[in-house]
């Protein structure tokens, strides 16, 4: 199982099998527990990093390299 460390110095469990594909690779769900029962965010493959942010619409886009998933729910309405 992939670990990473969150800036408070936590450990998190990455879940390779889940993930959504983003414009410059994949984001995968991490969970707080290896149980998967708490998730925490998602970690971006393309840079390796937990830094990333999610709008309401559930577009995700990496703060760091600006790997982006479009939004789920997406119509002319929303641009």
């Amino acid at each position: 199982m992939t670990t990473a460390t969150t800036p408070d110095d936590e450990t998190v469990y990455i879940n390779e099998s889940e993930g959504t594909r983003g414009s410059k690779g994949p984001f995968f769900v991490v969970y707080r527990s290896p149980e998967h029962e708490r998730r925490y965010g998602y970690f971006c493959a393309n840079c390796e990093t937990l830094d990333n942010a999610m709008d309401s619409m559930g577009r995700i886009e990496c703060n760091r390299c600006g790997n982006l998933r479009k939004a789920t729910e997406w119509d002319a309405a929303h641009e």
